[in-house]
């Protein structure tokens, strides 16, 4: 299993080097001869432990990334685990598409500079912002206890979702806005709560890159300086608004003619993602045709990786959507009708 890890691993597109060992020790050994960028440990080790391996390392290279890849599903590990520092709790993959999520974490890892300046969980290298997004991209369910200060801010999540949020006297949202503003504190997870009431309804991705941008703003508000040195990203496209409906993954538009440059929000590989959402949508018109069915008003598909959705406007081109895989059938019809009315509008 090390022996297939690390060849895979290899493959990455930042062409890792990979070392591995079969115990703890033996580990720790090689941190001390070379420097490393990121260790990835299993829990239940001979000897050594992961929860033991993760205690030395923790303290001796604070700036070392680390991932618990293990079969053990038992929150009590995986808070313990977070509380001593890693970056990443993870099942190991069952499936190509899950192994494939998982190597995608790993390089994005990999290509993050590490901070010299806040941070959280006692790791300089950490924003809040950063934590979040790794307790969604799991799809964890917990609640995450920051505190800056006397002040204490709560945030909910469950199967990657967030779902409440309080500060203070701020909730909701606001709370959630308000938490992320904070640069430094003390971070902790606590076991979820599965009764607790969803007061946020938006998705995840969509409230991380709306609160993002409004941090952003206010900074460069208070600077004199806003967006310098920056790029606009994707809090800054239309289709931002439609993102905030639950579940969703990418959107995506084109022209009615399917030509010119397509719009696109949560997808890096935009331009294939719009050539084959053209192509099936007209092989479906085509096919409509021909059965009389009249119409096309809507295709909604269901994979294991994610579900997703095409629907025309002759006025406003294609609309694409994708959606986490864990969305019921009928949510998805549901909830693209309501972001297609939205997009018309």
């Amino acid at each position: 299993m090390l022996e297939l890890y690390q060849e895979l691993l290899r493959n990455l597109p930042s062409q890792p080097e990979v070392t591995v060992s079969s115990s703890g020790a033996r580990a720790i050994a090689l941190l001390e001869s070379e420097p490393f960028t990121l260790l990835i440990t299993d829990l239940r080790m001979p000897k050594m432990d992961g929860l033991q391996v993760l205690a030395i390392v923790r303290r001796k290279y604070p700036h070392l990334r680390i991932i618990v890849l293990t079969g053990v599903l038992d929150e009590e590990y995986r808070s313990r685990a977070y509380a001593l520092g890693v970056d990443l709790f993870w099942q190991k993959p069952g499936s190509s598409e899950e192994f494939q999520f998982f190597k995608d974490c790993i390089e994005s890892l990999l290509g993050r500079e590490v901070a010299t300046e806040g941070g959280f969980r006692g790791m300089q290298s950490k924003s809040l912002v950063d934590l979040i997004q790794l307790e969604c991209l799991s799809q964890s369910s917990s609640v995450l206890r920051i505190t800056q200060g006397s002040v204490e801010g709560r945030i909910w999540v469950q199967e990657g979702e967030i779902i409440d949020a309080v500060a203070g006297e701020f909730k909701g949202e606001a709370a959630f806005k308000e938490i992320l503003s904070w640069k430094s504190g003390n971070f902790e997870i606590l076991p979820a709560e599965a009764n607790h009431p969803r007061m946020i309804t938006g998705s995840s991705q969509g409230l991380l890159l709306d609160s993002a941008q409004a941090l952003d703003e206010w900074r460069g508000h208070q600077t004199g300086t806003p967006g310098e040195g920056q790029t606009p990203g994707p809090a800054s496209s239309a289709l931002a608004p439609l993102a905030k409906f639950e579940g969703i993954e990418f959107v995506l538009t084109m022209a009615p003619d399917g030509k010119g440059a397509c719009e696109s929000w949560g997808l890096e590989n935009a331009k294939e993602i719009s050539a084959w959402a053209w192509e099936t949508h007209q092989r479906l018109r085509e096919l409509g045709d021909k059965l009389a069915a009249g119409h096309l008003a809507q295709v909604t598909g269901f994979g294991l990786h994610r579900h997703w959705a095409l629907a025309s406007s002759d006025q406003k081109g294609l609309l694409c959507t994708g959606y986490r895989r864990a969305m019921p059938k009928d949510k998805v019809d549901q909830t693209m009708k309501h972001i297609f009315a939205k997009w018309v509008s």
